[in-house]
């Protein structure tokens, strides 16, 4: 009786062991030799692990198979991949979060559409920072929004609209073909104004204006090369001769980047009716220039964002022009010149007239 109760207490108790500890006494002793090396492998690694980031000398890794030692050459790419490693685990957690800020290359390499012109853009680029209030025109009253510590501030508001208006003029001249001359004559105007005329399919100007490059072009500019050039923009040859009687070249509009230094070239734009775009201070005269742009000319950044917005009006006009030229639509009026065969021809009659002319003249001797 007592052995009979005795067996029901234990099988009750060997039923209600959980299968872990049945299998752990089920298993052989490599299992445990293997399990015992693979948490030692873990807590070395840890360790390994914590020496690195406590010391700034290099310490070597351990082999998983071996668990020795790898000493890597100075001048493998191992150890300079393993010491990499280990300093960007130890200093990765160090300094700060960079969050997005002002980068100057990127006026230059991805100018601001006329579209993305806000006041938020105007004001980070100190738009409207003016000059001393002793130094101002008081033409430019209008365009003053205020004084603040002896420096009169600038109408952001007044500026995108004004610079809107310009874009809209830039855009337009680009679309008609005309000839667009960018000029900005200030030390770290040259990237400013040469990416501009880039977009703009116009011309540049950094360095000084020479005077009368305009109202006597033709004794100034006559020798620079002209070429003829279809709705494509692709050059068309044959046409030098005819060139060669033809004046030298007049802007269709100016932007002018600095109208104080250039006030010569302004002068003779107003002599011949040229329009004239200019960025215009608290100093300067706005009736220099046909469409003003009232903002900060001593900014650098400020200078970019607008040369880069009227760059990429000028851009969008050109792209429309090409655009309706493929449609066959011509949107300006092309010059008239007489064929390349027609001159050819005409050289050629005149060459055979002057033979003849020669051997009468010895038929006569």
């Amino acid at each position: 009786m007592v052995i009979r109760q005795l067996i029901s207490r234990q099988g009750r108790r060997f039923a209600t062991t959980p299968i872990r500890t049945w299998t752990r006494t089920l298993a052989s002793e490599v299992d445990v030799i293997e399990a015992s090396l693979e948490n030692s492998l873990k807590e070395t690694h840890s360790i390994e692990a914590l020496l690195q980031n406590e010391t700034s000398d290099y310490i070597a890794p351990i082999d998983d198979e071996t668990h020795a030692t790898i000493d890597y050459d100075a001048d493998s790419v191992a150890y300079k991949y393993h010491e990499m490693k280990r300093i960007q685990s130890t200093t990765g957690q160090l300094g700060s979060t960079l969050t997005p800020h002002y980068q100057p290359h990127t006026l230059l390499t991805h100018p601001p559409s006329p579209s993305s012109i806000t006041l938020e853009l105007l004001l980070a680029s100190q738009s409207h920072l003016g000059h001393s209030t002793s130094l101002w025109n008081p033409m430019n009253s209008r365009y003053i929004f205020g004084i603040r510590q002896g420096i009169h501030i600038i109408s952001l508001d007044v500026t995108a609209a004004h610079l809107r208006r310009a874009c809209r003029v830039v855009s337009g001249v680009a679309e008609r073909g005309g000839l667009i001359l960018f000029v900005g004559t200030r030390p770290g105007h040259t990237r400013s104004v040469v990416k501009a005329a880039q977009l703009a399919g116009g011309c540049h100007l950094f360095e000084k204006w020479t005077p009368g490059s305009i109202t006597n072009g033709q004794q100034i500019l006559g020798g620079c090369r002209l070429k003829v050039i279809d709705e494509f923009d692709r050059e068309i040859p044959g046409y030098q001769e005819q060139l060669l009687e033809r004046p030298a070249l007049k802007p269709d509009l100016v932007v002018c980047l600095n109208p104080l230094e250039n006030w010569v070239l302004l002068h003779e734009c107003g002599l011949n009716n040229v329009p004239t775009v200019g960025i215009i201070d608290t100093d300067a005269n706005p009736t220099w220039v046909t469409y003003p742009i009232p903002a900060n000319d001593d900014s650098l950044r400020c200078v970019q964002v607008i040369a880069g917005a009227l760059g990429k009006a000028g851009e969008e006009g050109q792209e429309r022009r090409r655009a309706r030229a493929q449609q066959g639509d011509v949107t300006y009026t092309p010059t008239k010149l007489d064929a390349p065969e027609m001159t050819e021809g005409a050289n050629l009659e005149r060459e055979s007239a002057s033979l003849e002319g020669e051997d009468a003249s010895l038929e006569r001797s």
